[in-house]
Parts: structure tokens; C-alpha cells; sequence
């Protein structure tokens, strides 16, 4: 232990005092507060972050992309501590649980998407949230997607509650995880309270003990179906879909977003899901088409809270098209 330590503290020493006078200001910017070897380790992480988003940085512009990546409140992580504490809330379920919707693929169906959509704009989602370092990706998914069913059934906006369902859905594993179809059939047979009633706790990691009250349920659902079903990549059936029943709960691969700034994302990102967020419209940039994407990161992240993923047909970047949902009520 004590060889371990000496070497942490010889690894400090010889970082320079810029990287360290960087890492002081970005530690009073997010209020973190280490010392000793936790200080030195952090400091570790935070230089290679820097060394990541600049090789990220520079790869994007000599292939002129808008991409960009930088420093946030994630830098003092390596990415298997960020995976560990941000991408463990996927847990794939039974694909079987739902009902695959037909979407037909017509020239009508096509001419009536417009370039640019938002359901953003036209006020179908509600704000963007935080889970924090707890695996209840799927629980936000599922919850902003009935937020979204029920306010495009011309309902007032209300917001509900995640955290009943990471506490309460024992079919899932609360902060270790769960997906959107199980987390569907728990709000179908017990109904949501909202989030003023029942609020989230769980942003530190511990899943908490259930405390639904029965007789605060705001909303109940019927259940879901699939935007695209089995693994059928095919972004123009989702477009679809998000125009004709609103935003939508999806599932992706998120291992590439850590750092993530602004721009549109066009590469390095798999389809290995393991993150589960919300669709909701899309846009071109310069002739690039892209999807807008609502992450549970709060709004200190990316885009004020969203992504852009470029879209085309086939490309499934980030595997946006692998499980797509949205709520019947």
C-alpha cells in the first residue's frame, strides 16, 4: 500500500503545475473536494481526459466534422469509472413483451416529414432531468415517455415519478438497472405518482425502499408499442413513428458521449445499448441530417442537456433504431 502510495504521489509530482492549476479550477467550478491519493488518482483521470478530448477534438477537425468534445462535470473519471457509474442502467429485458406496431412506408408518409421537427418546441416533453450516479437510466426513459403520451393526449404537463419505479418495479433492478418494456408493465399495473409526491432520492446510488401510495397515482398507461422491433435498422420507420405518436423512449449505445460538447456525432459510437434516453425530433446542419436526443444528464451536459446524432438510412450511429418505444394510455 504504501509502494502504491509513493508512486501516486511521484505521478503527481511530475504532471505540470498548469494541469494541476486546471485541475484546482475545474475542482472549485463542479465543488469537488479531494485529497491525498483520491486527489492524485483524480488528477490522473482528469489529465487523460484532457489528452482524450484533444486527440477527439483534432480527429473531428481534420475530418470536418462540428463535433466537439470538452471538459465537464465527468472529467475526473476514466471511462470505465464512467461506464461503471453512468452506463450500467441497461438491462435487457424480454423483447417479446410488447406489441410490434406495422409502420408503413409510404411516399405520402414520407412527404409529410418535415426536414426539422421538435416535439421540444411544441412543448410534448417536460425539463430535462438528472439520475445521477444511480443506473435508472431505463426508469427516466420510461417516465419521460408517459409524460410525453400524456401530454400529447392534450393533457396539462406534469412531471412524474421516476423514482417509484426504480424502488418499486422488482421485476428491475433499480439503480443496477432494468429496461423500458418491464418498467411499462410495472406503470400498467400500478399507475405513476408524480414527482412532487413521491421525489427522487436515488441520485447517490442506493435504489431505496418502495413507498408508492396508491392513492396518489396521477397517471395510468395501457401499455406500449414498439417503434421498430427485433433490431430492424431503420431510421425512416422511427422517423415516422416520432411524427405520427411523439417523442419516443429509446435505448443506445452511450459508451462515446462522456465528454461530449456540441455538434453533430458521426462516428465512434457502437450499438452495444447499455443507456436509455428519449427521442425527440430531429434537424439538418449543413446538409447532414441528425436526430435530437434528451439525456437524463441534466442540463450541464452537451447540449444543454440533449445530443445530436447523425441520422441517414442504415446507419444506426449509437444503435438509435434497436428499441424504440412509445406509451398508449
Amino acid at each position: 500500500m504504501k509502494v502504491a502510495l509513493l508512486l501516486l504521489a511521484l505521478v503527481a509530482c511530475a504532471l505540470s503545475l498548469s494541469v494541476q492549476e486546471e485541475f484546482r479550477e475545474w475542482m472549485a467550478k463542479h465543488n469537488k473536494k479531494y485529497a491525498g491519493a483520491e486527489y492524485t488518482r483524480r488528477l490522473m483521470a482528469y489529465r487523460m481526459t484532457t489528452s482524450r478530448i484533444a486527440r477527439a477534438n483534432i480527429e473531428a477537425k481534420n475530418e470536418g466534422r462540428d463535433t466537439t468534445f470538452a471538459h465537464n462535470k465527468y472529467s475526473d473519471l476514466t471511462p470505465a469509472e464512467f461506464r461503471g457509474r453512468f452506463l450500467s442502467g441497461y438491462q435487457k429485458a424480454d423483447m417479446s413483451a410488447g406489441t410490434p406496431h406495422p409502420i408503413e412506408v409510404t411516399e405520402e408518409a414520407l412527404a409529410a416529414i418535415p426536414d426539422t421537427f421538435s416535439w421540444v418546441d411544441l412543448g410534448k416533453t417536460t425539463p430535462v432531468k438528472d439520475q445521477e450516479q444511480c443506473g435508472s437510466c431505463w426508469a427516466f426513459s420510461a417516465t419521460e415517455g408517459i409524460e410525453s403520451a400524456w401530454l400529447m393526449a392534450n393533457n396539462s404537463q406534469i412531471v412524474l415519478s421516476p423514482q417509484q419505479i426504480v424502488s418499486c418495479d422488482t421485476v428491475d433492478q433499480g439503480c443496477n438497472g432494468g429496461d423500458l418494456p418491464t418498467a411499462f408493465a410495472y406503470v400498467k399495473q400500478s399507475g405513476l405518482e408524480d414527482n412532487a409526491d413521491y421525489p427522487y432520492t436515488s441520485g447517490g446510488g442506493n435504489t431505496g425502499k418502495c413507498k408508492f401510495d396508491a392513492s396518489k397515482v396521477k397517471v395510468h398507461i395501457s401499455g406500449f408499442k414498439y417503434a421498430v422491433h427485433n433490431g430492424t435498422k431503420d431510421d425512416t420507420v422511427l422517423a415516422i413513428a416520432s411524427y405520427a405518436q411523439g417523442p419516443l423512449s429509446i435505448c443506445v449505445d452511450a459508451s462515446s458521449w462522456q465528454n461530449y460538447n456540441g455538434g453533430i456525432l458521426k462516428r465512434n459510437c457502437g450499438t452495444a445499448l447499455d443507456h436509455c434516453v428519449q427521442l425527440v425530433g430531429w434537424g439538418n446542419q449543413s446538409g447532414t441530417a441528425y436526430w435530437i436526443v434528451r439525456n437524463s444528464w441534466n442540463t450541464d451536459w452537451g447540449l444543454k442537456g440533449y445530443i445530436w446524432i447523425e441520422r441517414g438510412s442504415g446507419k444506426d450511429l449509437c444503435g438509435i433504431t434497436e428499441e424504440a418505444t412509445w406509451v398508449t394510455l
